[in-house]
């Protein structure tokens, strides 16, 4: 499991919707110290890996509120879409982000046989 911040830019990445969900929660909770909150209207998941296309189950903050699923999310600029294989769109991404961000994603899919990822804003 994974998480990648830059500024107000949550990014969660695990190997399972399960352990997506749990993430969700620990990041809601430490949020929620910090008298913060996720903003469900500009949360997205995705899933990438062999079983992308099957139907997921809901992804829900502490407070019951669902996180939408879909096919593609932006991450600082570089569109991620939902697919067997990590794929991306970089028409308004700098390449040393990219390069980075890869470098990062490379080593997390090496561990599971799929990613789910959701990005909070």
């Amino acid at each position: 499991m994974s998480i990648l911040l830059y500024a107000d830019d949550i990014l969660l990445i695990a190997p399972s919707v399960t352990a997506l969900q749990k993430l969700l929660l620990v990041c809601d909770h430490e949020l929620s110290c910090l008298d913060m909150s996720i903003n469900v209207k500009k949360s997205f998941c995705l899933r990438i890996g062999q079983a992308y296309k099957h139907e997921c189950r809901k992804i829900c903050t502490l407070d019951g509120h669902d996180i939408t699923w879909s096919n593609s999310i932006r991450y600082l600029g570089v569109r991620i879409k939902s697919a067997k294989n990590f794929t991306c769109c970089l028409s308004h991404a700098k390449f040393s982000f990219y390069r980075g961000f890869n470098a990062v994603l490379g080593k997390v899919a090496n561990v599971a046989s799929g990613l789910v990822i959701i990005e909070l804003l």
